[in-house]
């Protein structure tokens, strides 16, 4: 393989930006934002950091075979063509991962299993064997993206989904992706130097993600291993040199508050935090956030719930109570609310600073910042033209 090479790294809706510029602060060159996601160009060293370090990629692909088909059968032969020995042998396992928009290929597990059989086929006619397959922890992982008519082969650096950290002690209530959660962080701009609160915190995956950012700790550091791991050109040398000059902790001076009403919920995040060893820069309370007592200047990261279990009137009044709770105990505060529900957002009943359209899962939610203030809005402005 060349020494510089393409990559495409995945990434949920709306964090686009923010993975371009991560990925070059990571060394990337040559970066091209995409629907999803960023292509980028380096060496190897690049790819193990992007796995150990990025915060905000689900995988890294490296594409190895790309072309035109409109039928399963110009699909099969087209992958057979391929010397797939630079990557496999009859010893290695292997998974097919399916990605199928096309109107040409409405089955992506059929699509799947005619590559999967192609390759097999290569194999069995060349040596009399063929590699075996493994949908849990194959030693290559490939990634089958279909567009139409353009077909798309990759290896999978990352196996598992790097959202995936390693570090979840348990689940509460439809929990957080956690590129998602580092990525609500991010875009409202807390770099661990101001006070930040969870006050839903639920399993916790806000304040985990909020002090790895402020401590500088890579989120790759909690896995057991990586989908490059097994690949047949793997140098471990590199790879270890790559993680002992990751940057080292950096102390947080600055309070991390998770809170909850629910103490199942707190105490999933205290098992967690303690798993990672964050107990010590992250409180975890148990507390309505009602009950909250004064704070100011302040970020507040929440994600609310958005109605799935509770009926209307319940929601427009949990909103309602939020609004008058940032209003009333957190002046002088950044409020960043994630929520599919924009009649409950409504009810917060403070004036939005901005909004993103963000996707949790298959909700497509607003993700909506509030900047609270002491006395009334005009005022406020008043001050604010001023200074």
């Amino acid at each position: 393989m060349a020494n510089t090479e393409k990559y495409h790294a995945k990434t949920l809706k709306g964090l686009e930006a923010l993975l371009e510029s991560e990925l070059q602060a990571l060394g990337a060159e040559r970066t091209e934002r995409v629907n999803r996601g960023v292509n980028f160009h380096g060496g190897r060293a690049l790819l193990y950091r992007v796995n150990l370090a990025s915060r905000l990629t689900l995988r890294v692909l490296l594409p190895v075979l790309r072309f035109d088909a409109g039928d399963p059968e110009t699909l099969y032969r087209k992958v057979k063509r391929f010397d797939w020995s630079l990557y496999l042998d009859n010893k290695m396992t292997f998974a097919i991962d399916p990605v199928v928009h096309s109107p040409h290929f409405r089955n992506s597990q059929y699509v799947a299993r005619k590559v999967k059989d192609a390759i097999a086929d290569r194999f069995r006619e060349r040596t009399h064997l063929r590699p075996s397959v493994d949908r849990q922890r194959p030693d290559v992982l490939i990634n089958l993206h279909i567009s139409g008519t353009r077909i798309t082969l990759s290896l999978d650096s990352s196996g598992e989904s790097l959202h995936r950290r390693g570090y979840r002690e348990g689940y509460f209530e439809a929990p957080l992706n956690e590129v998602l959660a580092a990525g609500m962080i991010l875009i409202s701009g807390w770099k661990g130097d101001r006070p930040l609160l969870d006050p839903m915190c639920g399993s916790g995956t806000l304040a985990t993600e909020a002090a790895m950012i402020a401590a500088g700790i890579p989120p790759g550091i909690f896995r057991d291993r990586f989908g490059f791991d097994t690949w047949k050109d793997f140098d471990r040398e590199l790879f270890e040199h790559v993680a002992s000059r990751l940057p080292v902790e950096r102390e947080v001076n600055v309070p991390i508050i998770a809170r909850d009403a629910d103490p199942a919920a707190v105490s999933i995040t205290r098992r967690q935090l303690k798993k990672t060893a964050l107990d010590r820069i992250v409180s975890v309370e148990q507390m309505e956030f009602q009950a909250s007592p004064p704070m100011e200047g302040v970020t507040i990261i929440m994600n609310p719930p958005y109605g799935e279990r509770m009926d209307p009137g319940d929601l427009d009044s949990l909103y309602g109570m939020i609004g008058t709770t940032l209003k009333h105990r957190f002046p002088g505060s950044d409020a960043w609310v994630l929520s599919s529900s924009r009649k409950a957002l409504m009810q917060v009943a403070l004036k939005p600073s901005g909004k993103l359209i963000l996707l949790n899962g298959s909700l497509e939610c607003s993700y909506v910042h509030y900047q609270t203030f002491p006395g009334r809005w005009k005022e406020f402005r008043e001050v604010e033209k001023a200074s």
